[in-house]
């Protein structure tokens, strides 16, 4: 695997993610606008990989804005930051990853270079800082599995969804090269494939085992024992533990609460939203009808139907077994030791 996004040449390359799997083609952004369809058009998706686009794109729009006036300027930046906080409203990293680059931009003298720069040295920092938290991740989490485990993931949470390595699918990676014979289900996620796409071509390109299965399947594999374990991402975690995450995964919840089976979320600490308590809060993005309509351009509905697609559910906290992120494996009560860790940062 290659980093799904980096700056070269005063331009963002990242991996288009809608030519996968069989394409494996970059795309150039020079300017924040490129930036912003890249994320709307799922180019580059998974919070702490749009959270990183995010910052670049401040940083290319820091680099593009063709004025000697220091006001006119910051001006001009808050634009580029009201563009891209339009892009996807449900993944808390892209806004905490805006906040991050406004505190450079607040705390900045009048000088215009020395504020370029110091912006893209942030959003350097924000892409390699990803990298770290996500090993650590991976480290925190190989102590919940076992050798010969039978996981279930769900979309894509590896590194494509991330700079490098990626956060449930990290997990995965760290125990695999720890664990003897795991093997992973690989939910296909409807209505943009994430994981028959993405995930199942992450898995095979290191070898991991792998088995691909509709996401109706999962309940019944379940049923026969054939699943032991669920590990996904997270696009948004509340205050008490609540998660938002790919459409589905209140389902799985559901489904391991029944069959008591261990349902993990792994994700940076970056992803908890401390100003929401309750999952009901947290915005729920709704995408295109013709993503539901149709798979890969062509047509699987009749013409005029009706459609909802919500990109994102929420599974409330007493679904959830353990939060794992950089900073620790994080239990139930999640309100209560989601705060501690908090007040030691």
């Amino acid at each position: 695997m290659r980093r799904t996004i980096e700056w070269k040449e005063n331009r963002v390359i990242m991996i288009d993610q809608r030519k996968l799997p069989h394409h494996l083609e970059s795309l150039k952004c020079k300017d924040e606008h490129e930036i912003a369809d890249a994320i709307k058009k799922m180019a580059i998706r998974g919070a702490p990989a749009i959270g990183a686009a995010a910052a670049y794109g401040m940083a290319l729009a820091a680099r593009n804005i063709k004025t000697d006036n220091y006001l006119q300027f910051i001006r001009e930046l808050e634009e580029a930051r009201a563009e891209l906080s339009r892009t996807r409203p449900t993944a808390v990293n892209l806004f905490w990853a805006l906040k991050e680059i406004w505190s450079i931009v607040e705390e900045a003298e009048n000088s215009i270079d020395e504020l370029r720069e110091k912006i893209m040295l942030k959003a350097e920092q924000i892409s390699e800082q990803d990298i770290e938290t996500n090993y650590m991740i991976g480290n925190n989490g190989i102590v919940l599995f076992d050798d010969g485990d039978h996981i279930l993931t769900h979309c894509n949470a590896g590194s494509l969804a991330t700079v490098f390595y990626g956060t449930a699918l990290g997990v995965i990676r760290s125990v695999f090269k720890k664990k003897k014979g795991i093997k992973v289900f690989v939910d296909e996620t409807r209505p943009v494939l994430q994981g028959a796409r993405l995930t199942a071509w992450e898995l095979q390109s290191e070898n991991i085992p792998a088995t691909l299965i509709c996401d109706s399947a999962a309940g019944f594999l379940m049923s026969q024992n054939k699943i032991n374990k669920i590990i996904v991402g997270a696009d948004r975690i509340t205050s008490t533990g609540d998660v938002a995450n790919k459409i589905g995964t209140y389902s799985l919840s559901v489904l391991a609460k029944e069959h008591q089976i261990p349902f993990y979320v792994a994700a940076p600490f970056s992803t908890i939203d401390f100003s929401i308590k309750d999952g009901c809060d947290i915005p729920i993005e709704e995408r295109d009808h013709s993503e539901v309509t149709s798979i890969m351009g062509k047509s699987i509905a009749p013409a005029g139907i009706d459609v909802y697609n919500p990109a994102f559910d929420v599974t409330p906290n007493q679904n959830i077994s353990a939060i794992i992120t950089e900073k620790d494996i994080i239990w139930p009560p999640f309100a209560i030791n989601l705060k501690k860790v908090k007040e030691k940062l």
